[in-house]
């Protein structure tokens, strides 16, 4: 662990979440899935009950900051795939399938091992600053972003 504490910036954050995703990519690349499939199965293996396509579409957009096209075709992939299915009631709806509630009930399960080796001696207290320190972060680029895709008084 480094004794010296570097100094907090978007390239410290980046290194950290690019070497988290990495290890986590590892996991889902063993079980056949993509960085991107694993959220959006996970958004509906969380919930209590099938989702609405659109609200998935959106979460999933909103979490990975891409395109509606991009995350339609990773529904649909997940579809394709087995793992989520269309709702028995109509198409706006999706639920998962067993095979997808066992693919992330896995994924999860190796990726909360390796986890807890990368935490492992981090004070809980350095944590939970931590994670106040990165909600801000996201919260205040969000609104940057919000700003920016806003039209323009002129």
């Amino acid at each position: 662990m480094t004794t010296t504490a570097p100094p907090v910036d978007g390239r410290a954050i980046g290194l950290a979440h690019y070497a988290s995703r990495a290890v986590l990519e590892s996991v889902l690349t063993r079980h056949g899935i993509t960085f991107q499939q694993s959220v959006a199965l996970r958004l509906v293996a969380v919930a209590d009950g099938p989702v609405d396509r659109a609200r998935l579409v959106g979460d999933f957009t909103s979490s990975l900051k891409t395109g509606r096209p991009e995350a339609e075709g990773v529904v649909d992939g997940l579809i394709t795939a087995g793992l989520l299915t269309p709702d028995e009631h109509g198409h706006a709806l999706v639920r998962i399938t067993d095979a997808g509630r066992k693919l992330h009930g896995t994924t999860s399960a190796e990726s909360r091992v390796i986890s807890a080796r990368i935490y492992a001696g981090i004070p809980s207290y350095e944590l939970a600053v931590t994670g106040r320190v990165l909600a801000t972060v996201a919260e205040r680029a969000d609104r940057e972003l919000a700003a920016a895709a806003a039209p323009q008084d002129q």
